[in-house]
């Protein structure tokens, strides 16, 4: 029984009964009702494998309509005919085994965003395999090492590709992790945007031309789970783990929960060193948060969820309003009234800087003769830069200052790596991260360690339209040089 945005209205009993016979509930321990998060719940991808340590899918990339909301259709490109794509759970040390299949009008790839992946699985086309024609297929087979939530999206022409709609969550999970939490209700939040012409259609993905692309061209229909204000039915003042990726191409999002905390318990690589509290979360594309809310509210009653504009450079502020997420509706239920989850806590070991190699890198973006504008890493764009090198089990810090007037989420494929503050120390709470945002004319140090997978692996903005627009470069580990030149922005 879902009420219109903006009526509040008590959920009868018999609502509750429908709920209970349509969902069956999650756990024995769950507070809140059956069939809470019907409403935004995704579709999971079957295992067609029967081995318990073996998750084997199938996923086929195709135009398919999607309704986005009441009455709001549109042609999108699908992973398996859905946006988001199908949730694919899996556990940590299991194998994955995709088959991919593409029936879209242009070849693609399936990047496994955070996964420390062999190269040969890491999907990014003519560098880790060949892009999968129209009509092609590819298997991506690799063991899931690390509990927490990734993604998964393509590496052809990225920005355009995923404003169609080419996303979907990873969940690799640990069973020992459930007892820390102690919170039995959770639920995925896949967070994006889409930019629609108003006609059934996308607006162009180069609107704006190359100024459209400096700024980074975010979407007129904000979506959770692939809906517009989509609503969960909550029992007051009863915890519930929200799994959150932001897979927009250039939208940071701000939430705001109507000035309520959320307790955040990890991020892009699991459990962080401790948990914190804060008023409002913010995520930058490529980043993901595991957080604990209780959100409190008279039965009958609702509470919106908002994304309030976030400054991360020239445009991206001004004149703008907050958009509304997610409604939460309190069913009629009195008020939880136990206690809070425990503290989650994991031991995370820094780093050693000692005999780190430095890297220092720029974000830089330039003018054309043309009157174009080109985003570089020093100076220079992907298709004429040098790669950075280093051997496996070396140590780097890398000092990366963005020298522009956008701020940029770094993402590093392949690998986890450490914040590192002004003074060359850990920042606290430690945790691994795979994306970081740089702001806009400012400095951010990282340090990484590299094991043993060779390859080239792709470093580049996660606003997906700077990395087309040349903010990509390549470290090499353990290879000969190899002139990335032959392999323009994808």
């Amino acid at each position: 029984m879902l009420y219109p945005a903006g009526r509040a209205a008590a959920i009868p009993a018999i609502a509750l009964a429908w709920f209970a016979l349509a969902t069956p509930a999650r756990a024995k321990d769950s507070l809140q009702p059956a069939g809470w998060d019907r409403g935004i719940a995704l579709s999971e991808a079957p295992d067609l494998n029967p081995d318990p340590h073996v998750v084997e899918v199938n996923i086929d990339a195709r135009v398919a309509a999607v309704e986005i909301a009441p009455g709001e259709r549109v042609d999108a490109w699908t992973y398996n005919g859905g946006i988001p794509g199908p949730l694919i759970r899996v556990r940590a040390g299991d194998r994955l085994v995709v088959h991919f299949s593409n029936h879209l009008p242009e070849p693609t790839t399936m990047h496994w965003h955070g996964i420390r992946v062999p190269i040969q699985m890491d999907g990014v086309p003519d560098v880790s395999q060949p892009p999968v024609p129209n009509g092609g297929t590819f298997t991506y087979d690799f063991v899931v090492p690390d509990a927490g939530l990734y993604w998964y999206h393509p590496h052809v022409m990225s920005a355009a590709q995923v404003g169609f709609g080419l996303y979907g969550a990873l969940l690799v999970e640990d069973p020992s992790e459930d007892a820390q939490v102690g919170v039995a209700d959770e639920t995925v939040l896949v967070l994006s945007d889409i930019a629609l012409d108003g006609k059934g259609g996308f607006e162009p993905p180069d609107t704006g031309g190359s100024t459209g692309m400096a700024f980074g061209r975010e979407g007129n229909h904000v979506l959770v789970n692939g809906r517009e204000r989509p609503r969960l039915l909550v029992r007051a003042g009863a915890p519930q783990r929200w799994r959150i990726v932001n897979t927009a191409k250039s939208r940071f999002f701000e939430i705001d929960l109507e000035g309520q905390p959320f307790t955040r318990i990890g991020g892009d690589g699991g459990f962080m060193e401790y948990p914190i509290r804060l008023d409002a979360l913010v995520l930058a594309p490529g980043e993901r948060a595991d957080v604990i809310v209780a959100p409190r509210g008279a039965p009958g009653t609702e509470l919106i969820i908002r994304a309030f504009p976030f400054n991360r450079g020239f445009g991206s502020t001004e004149y703008r309003m907050a958009e509304e997420l997610m409604t939460i509706a309190f069913a009629d239920l009195p008020a939880y009234a136990g206690g809070s989850p425990p503290p989650v806590r994991r031991a995370i070991e820094p780093i050693s800087t000692s005999g780190a190699t430095a890297v220092n890198i720029e974000f830089t973006i330039a003018q054309r003769p043309t009157g174009a504008f080109e985003y570089g890493v020093n100076g220079v764009p992907f298709a004429k830069n040098h790669p950075v090198t280093a051997s496996p089990g070396e140590t780097q810090i890398w000092t990366i200052t963005n020298k522009t007037k956008w701020s940029h989420p770094f993402h590093l494929h392949g690998f986890f790596f450490q914040v590192l503050d002004k003074d060359g120390g850990p920042v606290h709470p430690l945790e691994w991260k795979d994306t970081v945002n740089v702001p806009l004319e400012k400095t951010v140090r990282l340090v990484v360690r590299y094991d043993d997978r060779p390859g080239s692996w792709m470093f580049h903005c996660h606003v997906l339209d700077h990395a087309d627009g040349g903010l990509m470069g390549m470290v090499d580990l353990g290879v000969p040089h190899v002139d990335h030149s032959a392999h323009p922005g994808h």
